[in-house]
């Protein structure tokens, strides 16, 4: 089920084709895929090079971090996210290395890293789901995660599934189009909340 986004404008197709699904296939994501995915994730930029993202990867059937994570989303995600092979659990660097400063720009770099990581899955065929529904306490504590890095999100991923797969009361949110704001309540000009006139001519 392909969702590419009704654009306003001329985008890449890999951004226009880019969605979350709940709803994926029981296949086994390749060693290679899977790598080059996290390899995307690798060339991200980020404030002084400092790359502040750290990825733990768990794969289904494969080791004991896939089992570890699952239990770490919320129970409303665990539901269709458990038929996901692979889960990543996105954790951001919180200071500045060597100075130990704080890193006041490591959730915006990891968030950079993460999109960029979306965009090779379906470059690749893959599709990934980011979610903020997680303990982040629990995870600390699952893996022995040091007190300067702070778990950011999770992410499932791997191919696309029949959204019959899903609960019957997540099916309809798998089918319905995709939706943005215009730009002309996101771009603004000369005064907060009012768009230049070339946004919206």
């Amino acid at each position: 089920m392909i969702k590419e986004a009704r654009t306003d404008h001329p985008i890449l197709d890999i951004i226009a084709k880019r969605w979350s699904p709940r709803a994926f296939a029981p296949r086994e994501v390749e060693d290679a895929l899977l790598l080059s995915v996290l390899e995307a994730a690798r060339w991200a930029p980020s404030s002084r090079n400092e790359q502040p993202w750290r990825f733990i990867v768990g794969r289904k059937g494969k080791d004991e971090t896939y089992s570890k994570l699952l239990p770490c989303l919320t129970e409303a995600n665990q539901r269709w996210a458990q038929a996901a092979p692979v889960l990543i659990l996105a954790v951001a660097k919180r200071t500045h290395t060597p100075s130990g400063r704080p890193n006041h720009w490591a959730w915006h770099d990891v968030g950079l890293s993460v999109a960029t990581l979306l965009l090779q899955t379906v470059a690749l065929g893959l599709y990934g789901h980011p979610m903020a529904g997680f303990d982040a306490a629990r995870a600390v504590e699952a893996f022995g995660i040091p007190e300067d890095f702070e778990p950011v999100l999770a992410i499932a991923l791997g191919y696309l599934g029949d959204p019959e797969s899903l609960p019957q009361d997540l099916r309809a949110g798998e089918t319905r189009p995709r939706e943005r704001r215009p730009l002309s309540q996101t771009v603004f000009g000369e005064r907060w909340g009012e768009p230049p006139a070339w946004v919206n001519p």
